[in-house]
């Protein structure tokens, strides 16, 4: 390529990518890059900000790119997706525009995201960041509910993959009693994760908390909407860090609002970043976050180091790591 190949990394919020790899090695390769710091905003403003780019390096999902933005980035020839998949890229579309897709590694994401859906059960539980800001603002015990032990308490896991299994362990070192299910979910393997196969019906109704790890698919979208909040115990604690359309967003609302639900821990949402204002923030029995499950120092450091060695095996016409290989020779 005679003119300068023009990288975009999107939505490096902390401002990170650039010192997590020897970015001077593409530099070298007549490679100019731009990164990005914030979301790019609607479709519209999204394309026109992305015209000018040869490659763009995702930040998993945090920019959407389906076919309506990528159709309209002439110059778009390679990707880059940090981590293994994301359901907002739509990679038929790049596909058929001949453009690889060069996926990460994720290093201990598991770890990671259960480790901060851990954080957040416990937060929720005990009131941690209401007592926080009831301390800064020259409180103490006053106009806070009582903590949940979670001791001798029932912990219901929807989804018992890898990370529905460290919060079964995590569980047991805290004296719960762990149940779970999923569509699919053996009594044998179950046991192997640490719990007991229980119905779904079962699972909420007699949970004291509930922690959500099933993957977004047509099978999981809305799967905890007002019918199964309502048949939830009064007083349970609801987590999420799987991904925000699992629970139906304003009947979770409106069970925190009537207090029929005692406390959430979220990660994710239907819309990220939460819009300013969101009912959500107005609520003093949930605990947010804005999407960590996998922001740690070691997964950053995977994502970018695999990043950089993608995008110098494609200017080698050799991509690695590439997740639609019928792509290849279609450019």
């Amino acid at each position: 390529m005679t003119d300068p190949v023009k990288l975009a990394i999107l939505d490096d919020y902390q401002k990170l990518a650039l010192g997590y790899a020897d970015w001077d090695k593409a530099r070298a390769r007549g490679v100019e890059i731009t990164a990005f710091d914030h979301h790019l905003g609607t479709l519209d403003q999204a394309a026109a900000v992305l015209a000018p780019f040869d490659a763009v390096l995702l930040m998993r999902e945090r920019q959407a790119m389906p076919k309506a933005l990528i159709d309209r980035l002439p110059n778009l020839k390679f990707m880059i997706l940090t981590g293994a998949r994301a359901p907002s890229l739509d990679l038929a579309a790049c596909t058929a525009r001949g453009i690889p897709v060069s996926n990460t590694g994720t290093g201990p994401s598991q770890s990671s995201t259960s480790e901060l859906a851990w954080t957040l059960l416990m937060d929720a539980a005990r009131h941690v960041t209401r007592a926080d800001r009831l301390v800064r603002a020259g409180g103490w015990h006053g106009g806070l509910e009582m903590g949940t032990i979670l001791a001798g308490r029932r912990l219901g896991i929807l989804g018992l993959g890898k990370l529905g299994a460290k919060m079964a362990h995590y569980a047991k070192a805290f004296d719960m009693e762990v149940v779970a299910w999923s569509q699919n979910l053996t009594p044998e393997k179950a046991r192997e994760g640490g719990a007991t196969l229980v119905s779904k019906d079962e699972l909420l109704s007699t949970s004291d908390v509930i922690t959500i790890h099933l993957v977004l698919s047509d099978r999981t979208r809305g799967l905890i909407g007002a019918p199964e909040l309502a048949r939830m115990k009064k007083g349970a604690v609801l987590v999420n860090s799987s991904r925000g359309p699992i629970v139906n967003e304003a009947a979770l609302i409106e069970a925190l609002r009537t207090r029929h639900l005692g406390a959430a821990g979220l990660d994710v949402y239907d819309i990220e970043p939460l819009p300013p204002g969101h009912p959500l923030t107005t609520l003093d029995n949930v605990v947010l976050t804005p999407h960590l499950g996998y922001v740690a120092d070691s997964i950053f450091r995977t994502f970018y180091r695999d990043s950089l060695e993608n995008l110098l095996a494609w200017l080698d016409g050799k991509p690695i790591r590439v997740i639609n290989p019928e792509a290849m020779g279609k450019g």
